[in-house]
């Protein structure tokens, strides 16, 4: 989301809010969250409440007309250059203090006494927002204060991060928005309006609505590669499993220290999985129940040619180098799993003049229907704490401001601060941070963003062509994409049990696919994950799935 309407959520934000990491046994971005509509005590009753609910109003931001239009379906809208600003409030949303908690996954930034553009920030809120920035290992920080009954006005609730008994928690700690957001009610923030009505599903627990949600890219996983490279190859495009397993072998050289991929096995077989058209995570059948893909032929056989590659030594040989991106842009690494299209913004920061371009899935042989997974469309929500309805109000004027779409005043001070002290404009009037901006507003501007945010859009500032490139992309990933069948829904089940029994999963496909252990022991591996709580989450997932999930064909 770099080179989207967020500048604060660069790759490392992308990586951290979605477990997104680049070594070998790194998990896909893509599926779904631990937090949306449902409860896993009453989850009927509690899908119910939540089909009944009257989401809010959508009605689209019309301030800055994009170059290239997005969709409802989660294309982005793509801008060539910083349009001209117009505001989208009329005056500051706060009266005093507020405080918060959330998560930054940015350089860390001098803290609010000792950082000018957080307190030319705070001038324009009218007020003082004193944020409690978390580096590392959020969920504890979260059941330390959401423990000591000292909890802050704004507490972002992240999607994966396994806080668990997410229903309960809401209804002791937290204010129920649904009054203030539901239908209509909405339209008196309008910033919180122009949020898309799949973004909102993500925010609704038991039948109300706890927060406005923060909106990511809908898109998921996709493979960049350096088209230098795989221009010597016939391109990266590929019509079959056969025809990719010998260009990367033709691109292979580790007499030179070239290799053609990156060593994130778990993100690679993700990709392959595609290509075999099967969902990175639950998929939904005519009878209502759920299949995980782990449990498919289709799973199995994309483990084994993921394997193969490992066996044809195309990977880097060390799991765990931090600079594959960079190794992309020098040539020594032709291809990397990334958490989305817009990723193609930072080898541009590595090497202006980089040329990339992104895989579209493509069927593994004949007869076979590859998809796109989408990923999960938002990084959570952030509940309010119970207060009084003035205060409610206050807080949700301040949200609003802080999701000011792209486009507008509130949305540039936000992300760069202000003309001449933190950013000058290039000679296309798009903003470039200076000394003071890069010191004071990444660790703020993400811890920012990861708790407020407007709809993406693409926007890569110095790079207007290959804005259109990238829309252009996400067009071909929209039509062949799916989501998890779970998406938007809630499992507690999910956030006890899941990460453990999928980590323990993935190591031993790891070890598949490393030659460690043989493809015949999945079998095992498949039937341990759901003891150890993959039944339990299709169990909850299934009560709370709605009426109209899309079938998959499986």
């Amino acid at each position: 989301m770099s080179s989207s309407t967020n500048p604060h959520l660069s790759r490392r934000s992308l990586l951290g809010a979605f477990g997104l990491i680049t070594a070998g046994v790194s998990l896909a971005s893509c599926g779904s969250g631990s937090s949306g509509t449902g409860a896993a005590v009453g989850a009927g009753e509690g899908a119910a409440k939540s089909a009944a609910l009257k989401l809010p109003t959508y009605k689209e931001f019309a301030g800055a007309a994009p170059d290239f239009p997005g969709s409802a379906e989660g294309l982005q809208a793509g801008y060539r250059k910083m349009p001209t600003p117009v505001a989208s409030t009329t005056a500051p949303p706060l009266k005093g203090r507020v405080t918060a908690l959330s998560q930054t996954f940015d350089t860390v930034a001098p803290g609010m006494k000792d950082n000018a553009y957080w307190q030319r920030l705070n001038a324009a809120l009218g007020g003082e927002l004193d944020m409690q920035i978390v580096i590392d290992d959020y969920p504890a920080k979260h059941a330390t204060i959401l423990a000591s009954d000292d909890l802050p006005d704004l507490m972002w609730l992240p999607p994966n991060q396994g806080i668990p008994n997410v229903a309960p928690m809401l209804e002791a700690k937290f204010q129920d928005l649904t009054p203030y957001l539901s239908g209509d009610a909405v339209l008196e923030y309008p910033n919180l309006a122009a949020l898309k009505p799949e973004s909102w599903k993500t925010a609704i627990v038991n039948g109300k609505i706890w927060g406005a949600p923060i909106p990511s890219t809908p898109f998921g996983q996709v493979m960049h590669g350096n088209k230098t490279m795989w221009d010597q190859v016939g391109g990266l495009q590929c019509s079959s499993g056969a025809e990719f397993m010998e260009k990367v072998k033709e691109l292979n050289d580790p007499a030179r220290n070239v290799f053609a991929l990156q060593p994130a096995y778990i993100n690679v077989l993700h990709m392959v999985s595609q290509w075999f058209g099967v969902l990175v995570n639950w998929m939904a059948t005519s009878d209502g129940t759920l299949v995980h893909r782990f449990e498919t032929d289709q799973f199995k056989a994309a483990l084994d040619f993921t394997s193969q590659l490992f066996r044809a030594g195309v990977f880097y040989p060390d799991a765990n180098v931090p600079d594959i991106s960079a190794r992309l842009v020098n040539g020594t690494v032709a291809a990397e799993v990334n958490s989305g299209p817009h990723d193609s913004r930072k080898y541009w920061d590595l090497k202006p003049d980089a040329q990339t371009e992104i895989l579209v899935p493509f069927a593994f042989e004949a007869g076979i229907t590859p998809i796109y997974n989408m990923g999960y469309g938002t990084v959570g929500f952030t509940p309010f704490k119970k207060a009084d309805e003035g205060k409610i109000r206050e807080l949700l004027s301040l949200v609003n401001w802080l999701s000011a779409p792209f486009g507008t005043t509130e949305f540039l001070q936000k992300n760069y601060g202000t003309e001449g002290e933190d950013y000058t404009l290039d000679s296309e009037g798009n903003p470039v941070l200076n000394k003071s901006g890069l010191t004071n507003i990444p660790g703020v501007r993400s811890a920012l963003n990861i708790m407020t945010s407007p709809e993406n859009v693409l926007f890569f500032p110095g790079h207007a062509d290959d804005v259109e490139y990238v829309h252009q992309q996400e067009q071909k990933l929209i039509a062949m994409g799916w989501r998890s069948a779970t998406a938007g829904t809630f499992s507690d089940a999910n956030t006890k049990y899941g990460p453990t029994a999928t980590s323990a999963f993935y190591d031993k496909v790891v070890d598949i696919v490393t030659g460690r252990a043989k493809l015949s022991e999945l079998d095992a591996a498949v039937a341990r994950w759901k003891k150890d709580g993959g039944d339990r989450i299709r169990k909850e997932y299934e009560a709370v799935l709605p009426e109209d999930v899309r079938i998959f064909p499986i």
